[in-house]
C-alpha cells in the first residue's frame, strides 16, 4: 500500500509539475506574442513570427518624412558589423554590439541612460575563424529575459530588467571554425540558433535549446544520415521529386558531408497554426564544386520543422551542388494570398542565386521561381514541375574553367538584408545587390579550424544600370506572379533591407 500511494504521490507531483511548465509555456508565449503584435514594441528581429518587417505606425509619413531629424545616437563603442536590429520592449531598448557581442539596455524615457550592460570575456583568437567580419546579428527576448550568443559559442539568458545570467551553455568550438554570428529566435519555450562556419567546413545544424534553463533539446544538421537530419517517414511526402531519404550521405562523395557546411546563421520565421519554423541552410564546403561532387543535400534548403520535435516536413533545394556560395540563409516572409482563387499559406525567399521563390509553407509545392533581376544569368529558368534550375554551363566555376561575369556574384543579388511586406496591397519591398563576378577555383586540403574555400574572386557592378556603375535597386513585387510593380536603382548595394510602415 506504502509503494501504490507513493507512486499516486509521484505521479500527482509529476502531473503538477507538467501543468506548472505547460502553464509558464503558454505565459511566456502568450507575452511574447502580445509584445511581438504591440506597434509600440519591436520584440523579434524580423518583425513578429511572419517576418513580414512592417509596422502599423503612421506618425511618420510622405508628408513629413523629409523633416525627419536625429533625436539622439548611441555609440557601443565597436567599429564592425551590426548586423541585427535593437529590439524595444516596454519602454528599454536592448542594443548589441559586434564582437565581443556587448549588450546594453537603455531606458527609452531618459535615452542616454544605460539601465545595464553586459560585457563578457572572450578570446579574441575567436575572430580569426569568424567570416565574415566579427559581425553579430542581435539579440532575442522571450520569458522576462534577452537571448543573446556569444561568437566563442556560448549563448546566454539574461535577466530583462537587471542583465543578471541566469543561463549559460556552450554549443559551438571556434577550435573547429564553429562560431555565433545568428541572432537566438524565441518560439514558444525554445530557442533556435545555429552555429556559423561553412568557410571553415563546418557541419550546419540548428539547435533548440530550453528557454527557462537552457538544456538542448533537440539538434537537427543539414547533412548526414536521415536521423541526425531530423528526417522521418513523411518528409516530402507532398513533394517527393523533391527527394526524401538517405540523400543526406549519398549525394556526398565517402563522408565529405561531415566537413560539408550548410549552417544556418540567418533569419527565422514561424507560423503558430501549422506549429512549424522555417529557415534556410547554407552553402556546401569547400567552395571548390570539383571537391564535392553531387548534389550535396541539404546544403542550400528552404527547412519547414516542427518547433517542437525538429522533425522536418518538408526540405526543398534551390541549388543542388552550389557552384558561387549563394548561401541560402535569407529572410522566409510568411503571407496568406489567393492562389488560384483559394487562401493559400505562403512562404517567399529571395535567394542570393537572383531567384524569389513562393511556396505553400503547408505542403512545400512551389508555386513561383522568378528572377528578381533579367541579369542573373547562372540559371536560364527554374522549373517549376521539378523544381530544379536550369543552369547556364557558361557561367560555371568548374574548374577547367575560369568563369567570367557570373550574375550574381558570390554576395548575391539579394544578401541578409530583411525585406518588408504589405498586407493591404501584397506587395513585397526588396534591397537588392546588383554585382556580378570572376571566379578562379583551386585546391586545398581540409584543416580543422582553417578556412576550407578553394576560390578567388573579383567583383563588380552587373550589365543592366542606366549607368553601368549602379550596384543596387530597390524593387517592389508581387509575391504570386512574380510582377516588379515598381524599382528604382540604387549607386551602392541595397543591402540594409526596407522597412514598410503605415504612413
Amino acid at each position: 500500500m506504502k509503494r501504490k500511494v507513493a507512486n499516486v504521490s509521484v505521479s500527482a507531483a509529476i502531473g503538477g509539475l507538467l501543468v506548472l511548465a505547460a502553464a509558464q509555456t503558454a505565459f511566456a508565449d502568450e507575452d511574447l506574442t502580445k509584445r511581438v503584435n504591440d506597434p509600440n514594441q519591436w520584440a523579434t528581429q524580423t518583425g513578429g513570427y511572419n517576418s513580414q518587417h512592417n509596422s502599423t505606425l503612421d506618425q511618420i509619413n510622405k508628408n513629413n518624412v523629409k523633416n525627419v531629424k536625429a533625436a539622439w545616437s548611441f555609440s557601443t563603442g565597436v567599429l564592425h558589423g551590426h548586423e541585427g536590429a535593437p529590439l524595444v520592449i516596454g519602454d528599454m531598448m536592448y542594443i548589441h554590439s559586434a564582437f565581443p557581442n556587448n549588450t546594453f539596455a537603455v531606458n527609452l524615457n531618459d535615452p542616454g541612460k544605460i539601465v545595464w550592460s553586459h560585457k563578457p570575456k572572450q578570446d579574441a583568437s575567436t575572430k580569426a575563424v569568424m567570416c565574415c567580419d566579427i559581425v553579430d546579428r542581435g539579440v532575442a527576448y522571450g520569458a522576462g529575459q534577452i537571448v543573446k550568443k556569444q561568437a566563442d559559442g556560448h549563448l546566454l539568458a539574461l535577466d530583462a530588467k537587471t542583465g543578471k545570467v541566469n543561463w549559460k551553455v556552450e554549443l559551438c568550438d571556434p577550435k573547429v571554425g564553429m562560431t555565433f554570428t545568428q541572432a537566438p529566435y524565441v518560439v514558444k519555450d525554445t530557442v533556435l540558433i545555429g552555429c556559423s562556419g561553412a568557410e571553415l567546413g563546418v557541419r550546419g545544424a540548428v539547435n533548440a535549446v530550453d528557454l527557462k534553463t537552457g538544456a538542448l533539446k533537440w539538434r537537427a544538421f543539414a547533412t548526414g544520415p536521415d536521423n541526425e537530419m531530423r528526417i522521418g517517414k513523411n518528409f516530402n511526402e507532398h513533394n517527393p521529386h523533391y527527394g526524401q531519404f538517405g540523400l543526406g550521405t549519398k549525394t556526398w562523395e565517402g563522408d565529405a558531408w561531415k566537413i560539408g557546411g550548410g549552417t544556418n546563421w540567418g533569419w527565422y520565421a514561424y507560423d503558430p497554426k501549422l506549429n512549424l519554423f522555417y529557415y534556410g541552410s547554407g552553402n556546401p564546403a569547400p567552395w571548390n564544386e570539383t571537391m564535392r561532387p553531387g548534389d550535396n543535400k541539404w546544403t542550400m534548403t528552404i527547412w519547414a520543422r516542427d518547433v517542437d520535435t525538429g522533425e522536418a516536413k518538408w526540405g526543398y533545394q534551390k541549388t543542388p551542388h552550389d557552384e558561387w556560395d549563394f548561401a541560402g540563409v535569407n529572410q522566409m516572409v510568411l503571407t496568406d494570398q489567393p492562389v488560384e482563387g483559394k487562401m493559400t499559406p505562403l512562404l517567399t525567399h529571395i535567394d542570393r542565386n537572383g531567384i524569389m521563390y513562393t511556396l505553400n509553407r503547408d505542403t512545400g509545392k512551389l508555386i513561383l521561381a522568378e528572377k528578381v533581376d533579367p541579369a542573373v544569368n547562372v540559371f536560364k529558368k527554374v522549373d517549376l514541375k521539378t523544381g530544379l534550375p536550369v543552369r547556364d554551363p557558361e557561367f560555371s566555376t568548374r574548374m577547367d574553367h575560369k568563369g567570367t561575369n557570373i550574375c550574381p556574384s558570390a554576395m548575391g543579388f539579394h544578401n541578409q538584408g530583411v525585406d518588408s511586406y504589405d498586407p493591404e496591397s501584397r506587395t513585397l519591398y526588396a534591397g537588392l545587390n546588383h554585382i556580378c563576378m570572376d571566379w578562379e577555383p583551386f585546391m586545398l586540403p581540409y584543416r580543422a579550424g582553417q578556412f576550407f574555400v578553394g576560390a578567388t574572386l573579383a567583383m563588380y557592378p552587373g550589365p543592366s544600370g542606366p549607368t553601368k556603375t549602379e550596384m543596387g535597386t530597390v524593387r517592389a513585387f508581387d509575391t504570386v506572379t512574380g510582377k516588379v510593380k515598381w524599382s528604382k536603382w540604387e549607386k551602392f548595394a541595397a543591402w540594409g533591407g526596407t522597412l514598410y510602415t503605415k504612413g
